[in-house]
C-alpha cells in the first residue's frame, strides 16, 4: 500500500515537472535572439506600459478639449445676446475655432470674448462671418 502511494506521488511530481517545462513555467536560459525569456518579458511589458501611457494621455487631452467645447457652447446658449445655434465650436489642443455666422459685429465680439474667458483655452481662432448667419 505504501509503495503504491509512493509511486503515484512520484509519478505526479514527474508529470508536473514535465508539463511545467513544456509550458514554459521555468526559465530555461537563452531563447532565439540571444535574450532570456525574462528580459524579453520585461521589454514587452515596458512597451505595453509606454503605449498605455500614451493612449491615456491622448484620451485625457481629447476629454479636456471636449469639456472646453461644452463649456463654451453652454456659455453661448445662456447668453441672450448671441444666437448660439449658428456658431460651431471646435477645440483641438486647447485652441478653440469658432465658425458659422452671426447677425452683427457685437455678437461676433461677444462669442469670441466668451471663448477667451473660458479657463483652459489657450487661443481662439475667429472664423465667424457677420451678416451671413448659417442655419443650425
Amino acid at each position: 500500500m505504501f509503495r503504491a502511494l509512493f509511486r503515484l506521488v512520484l509519478l505526479l511530481v514527474i508529470l508536473v515537472a514535465v508539463a511545467g517545462f513544456f509550458l514554459g513555467w521555468w526559465d530555461t536560459g537563452r531563447v532565439a535572439g540571444g535574450s532570456t525569456g525574462r528580459a524579453r518579458a520585461r521589454e514587452v511589458g515596458a512597451e505595453v506600459g509606454d503605449r498605455a501611457a500614451a493612449a491615456a494621455s491622448q484620451a485625457r487631452e481629447t476629454l479636456e478639449d471636449g469639456a472646453l467645447t461644452a463649456k463654451i457652447k453652454s456659455k453661448m446658449a445662456l447668453d441672450d445676446t448671441i444666437k448660439a445655434s449658428g456658431i460651431n465650436v471646435d477645440t483641438t489642443d486647447q485652441v478653440v475655432t469658432l465658425t458659422g455666422g452671426v447677425d452683427n459685429e457685437a455678437q461676433r465680439q461677444r462669442a469670441v470674448q466668451l471663448a477667451r474667458e473660458t479657463n483652459g483655452v489657450r487661443n481662439v481662432v475667429d472664423r465667424l462671418t457677420v451678416g451671413a448667419r448659417q442655419a443650425p
